[in-house]
């Protein structure tokens, strides 16, 4: 099996789990997202390689972030180390950009850290609006630099440059650039808000 069949045998195994603990029906989980029912079911059998735009559409109409549908089932014996070298890296067939997974996989944390790449002159682009329950997200560039179109207002992001966010407005990333960006993707749920709140974060989720 190759990276690309590992992840999106993952990603079936984790949307079908989230889906059936928000007691939804992939007609009902098309109808929040607007992601197509046969869409839905093509991942959920691993038989699609599923851009970023539509799994952020699926996570916010699970009440859960993007970064969770890659994580791990939360365990009280997991790890609080997570190795580079076993940290999950997946690349959107959309836009080449990868995204790392930083947490370590199962370990219980109200913070996910993400490492982002982005190619040149790529652009990605999350249309999902509001979510049930709050997500705050700060993006730290490391290296280049990106606009980041926030509803109606852009934000230039040069090395070092840290934007604090809340997730609930149509967002796109732009690099305009000859060269890659990479930045640090920290996020964090509002568990207090919303009926998304009764779902775990990173376990069930």
């Amino acid at each position: 099996m190759d990276q690309t069949s590992i992840l999106n045998a993952h990603l079936a195994e984790r949307l079908r789990s989230l889906r059936a603990a928000s007691g939804l029906t992939m007609d009902g989980l098309a109808e929040r997202t607007g992601v197509s029912r046969s869409m839905i079911s093509l991942i959920e059998r691993g038989e699609s390689s599923p851009t970023a735009a539509v799994l952020d559409r699926l996570a916010a109409g699970l009440g859960v972030t993007l970064a969770s549908l890659f994580a791990e089932q939360d365990s009280a014996d997991a790890s609080p180390l997570a190795r580079r070298a076993d940290q999950r890296v997946w690349r959107d067939p959309d836009s080449g950009y990868t995204r790392r997974n930083l947490s370590a996989p199962g370990f219980a944390s109200p913070i996910e850290l993400v490492e982002v790449v982005l190619p040149p002159g790529a652009r990605v682009a999350y249309d999902t609006g509001h979510r049930a329950a709050p997500v705050h997200q700060q993006i730290w560039i490391v290296e280049g630099a990106i606009d980041l179109t926030l509803g109606d207002e852009t934000h230039h992001l040069a090395t070092g440059d840290c934007l604090s966010m809340r997730l609930g407005r149509p967002t796109v990333f732009r690099n305009h650039a000859d060269r890659p960006a990479r930045y640090v993707v920290a996020l964090a749920t509002d568990g207090r808000a919303g009926s998304a709140s009764a779902l775990p974060r990173r376990g069930a989720p």
